[in-house]
């Protein structure tokens, strides 16, 4: 089976673990994270799993033949930089640190480093994730199958160019936190006309795991399907009215928006 070696223990780290075991495509046994002594609760969770936990990235390296660099940007250069005299050619890298450009990241390992870049989301801890990869300079061919093969285990998995990484990260790496917002602003609207917390929070969340569903699943464009829902002078027609008024989908849309150039901000301090 795979062993995959995660560099950070945090949570999108914790997240495809929990999917590639659900998933059968590894065992517990066979992964491995690293992060420093100060984020202990973190390598505390990933233990939690099952998995082995180091503060040693070496150790990764050396147990791993796929690693997972999976830290905050800021910590992607002295990560790699410890890792770079036992990094060798049988080992694949795959980057989903936000905003670091494989170029950036070829240049802090030796010789020609097979990398990858991947951007998956939360859900993936469940199996319904969204990634998108792209490989780099050195990368083989079989080295995307084999990150497309990993990161459809645990929900759908497109390539993508790199240019197309900061909207991508912005909408589906961020996307999971605009939906939990939407998601409880349906609660709190039911709650205000009288419902049970407990009982508007579950229909809040069956009805957008139903709609996405519906979404999915259907041929028909969405909009037909918002039709379809709408009808003349009805209730639905009334709320739609007032999303419209306050302009919810322009603000949903300057949100991504505004996560993209955060994203590019960061990739242009690299």
């Amino acid at each position: 089976m795979l062993k995959i070696g995660f560099l950070g223990s945090g949570k999108m780290a914790q997240a495809l673990a929990k999917g590639f075991i659900a998933s059968g495509l590894t065992r517990a046994e066979n992964l491995i994270a690293s992060s420093p002594p100060q984020d202990s609760k973190l390598l505390e969770e990933f233990q939690s799993l099952g998995g082995k936990i180091t503060n040693d990235n070496t150790e990764v390296t050396r147990q791993a033949d796929i690693l997972i660099l999976a830290v905050k940007p800021f910590a992607v250069t002295p990560v790699l930089e410890s890792i770079k005299n036992s990094f060798s050619n049988s080992h694949l890298l795959m980057s989903i640190a936000m905003g670091i450009k494989i170029e950036a990241l070829e240049k802090c390992l030796p010789g020609k480093p097979r990398i990858l870049r991947a951007m998956p989301n939360t859900p993936a801890a469940f199996g319904v994730g969204a990634s998108v990869i792209c490989g780099g300079s050195y990368a083989t061919p079989q080295d995307v199958d084999l990150a497309e093969k990993l990161m459809s285990a645990v929900g759908i998995c497109r390539t993508a160019p790199e240019t197309s990484f900061d909207a991508i990260t912005a909408l589906s790496g961020s996307g999971p936190a605009y939906v939990f917002t939407i998601i409880e602003a349906l609660s709190d609207g039911g709650v205000k006309m009288g419902l049970p917390r407990d009982l508007a929070t579950q229909l809040a969340i069956q009805t957008t795991l139903g709609a996405a569903t519906m979404a999915k699943l259907s041929d028909d464009h969405l909009a037909v399907l918002r039709e379809a829902v709408t009808s003349p002078a009805g209730s639905t027609a009334a709320g739609l009215h007032v999303l419209e008024k306050g302009g919810v989908r322009g603000w949903i849309a300057s949100a991504v928006e505004a996560a993209t150039e955060r994203c590019i901000l960061v990739s242009s301090k690299k």
